[in-house]
């Protein structure tokens, strides 16, 4: 496909997405529907939706309109096209490329207001304020990264692997990578990320897509496993666990309120050589007081990881964000009364806000007797991760 034949495809796909269709799912079935392109066109395009969507404002701000068109033309814009000749071959109207800029499209493009504060930015205008309270004057620069795209990070299976030997067999099929500073299990990949999850090692069990950060919280509490009775109350996926796993616990339990986000994790034990009981929560009932160590990475706004899911950034609003925040409120204290007597309650989020983490921690210890905090720690949006936050809470004996 042509340069502008793939813009085509993304307005066609951000249409779509605008509408409120998960984008992941539409470029999923563009690609089904458009078979004769190749992997490049599906990357390219996939690619360009996901840069639109973590600037949809900015780049609509300088295309001179909010819609998939506008977007499209701004996105060009913030890459240089910036010569009237050039956008004009881009949007030429012929061989399958998007129609002609119109007279009202020229205009709206050289009137252009200067942008807002959270126009620049790419944040919602109804969160400034929380986004102010949470990251005060690192604020620019956090949201600043959240406009580009993710690193992607392997976590190296220690039950199989270390950093040296993982590095080396995917070297051995053109995935290069890097260690990252503090994080004994992670490594950054540096070339060909799209090779990682066809690789031997990744069919091995060697290695798992997982983000530093979200590594790190594990990496923090890895004290507190071995020969221990772990539960990860809201397993999901189960990159946690299988984190967990790696530490050798001597009985580890996976539990998610909703047990279909599970689905995978069998599969994903079997691979990495591990071994968990997955429970619902009716199995859990009789388990309350029985755990050394229970980890609650509780749902949220997912802030932190919005460079991966920008499109969460423009679907989240003040209602569901206070229904998180009733949420995370009642799963902690729910998961709370299954730690043992001296026993550890890892609550984690990957959010920065402090109406998800902080305060959500300050709440608990004032509404429960007999609980101390060990240890908190917020990582940023970086290029050594995602952000995440992570508090250690000890139960009394």
């Amino acid at each position: 496909m042509k340069f502008n034949a793939r813009i085509s495809a993304a307005i066609e796909c951000l249409d779509q997405i605008f509408e409120g269709r998960r984008a992941g799912q539409v470029l999923s079935d563009w690609g089904r529907a458009h078979r004769f392109a190749g992997s490049g066109d599906r990357n390219a395009i996939r690619d360009m939706v996901y840069d639109a969507l973590r600037c949809r404002r900015s780049f609509a701000s300088i295309g001179g309109d909010a819609s998939a068109r506008g977007v499209m033309i701004g996105w060009c814009l913030a890459q240089g096209l910036g010569e009237d000749t050039v956008l004009d071959d881009v949007f030429s109207g012929t061989d399958h490329a998007p129609n002609s800029l119109t007279p009202e499209e020229r205009r709206a493009i050289e009137t252009a207001p200067q942008m807002t504060f959270s126009q620049r930015m790419d944040w919602p205008d109804w969160l400034v304020p929380e986004a102010e309270r949470s990251l005060g004057a690192q604020i620019t620069d956090v949201l600043s990264e959240l406009q580009r795209r993710a690193p992607v990070f392997l976590r190296v299976n220690l039950l199989k692997s270390n950093c040296g030997a993982a590095a080396k067999a995917l070297s051995a099929e053109d995935v290069e990578t890097e260690t990252v500073d503090g994080t004994v299990t992670a490594l950054k990949v540096t070339q060909n990320p799209r090779r990682v999850a066809v690789s031997r090692a990744f069919r091995d069990g060697l290695v798992e897509l997982q983000d530093a950060a979200s590594q790190r919280v594990v990496q923090a509490c890895s004290e507190f496993i071995p020969g221990r009775n772990v539960l990860d109350y809201c397993a999901g996926g189960g990159g946690k666990t299988l984190a967990v796993a790696a530490y050798g616990p001597s009985h580890l339990v996976a539990h998610d309120g909703d047990p279909r986000r599970m689905g995978e994790l069998p599969d994903r034990l079997k691979r990495a050589g591990a071994a968990a009981d997955i429970v619902n929560s009716k199995d859990l009932r009789d388990r309350k007081g029985s755990f050394d160590l229970v980890i609650v990475d509780a749902p949220c706004s997912g802030t932190g990881s919005w460079r991966r899911d920008p499109q969460a950034k423009w679907t989240l609003t003040q209602d569901r964000l206070n229904q998180l925040v009733g949420m995370q409120n009642e799963i902690l204290l729910e998961a709370a009364t299954f730690v043992r007597p001296g026993g550890v309650l890892v609550y984690a989020t990957c959010s920065f806000l402090t109406c998800e983490n902080a305060d959500q921690v300050d709440a608990f210890l004032a509404d429960v007797p007999g609980w101390s905090l060990e240890y908190a720690h917020q990582d940023l949006p970086s290029g050594a991760g995602d952000g995440f936050f992570a508090a250690h809470l000890r139960r009394a004996h």
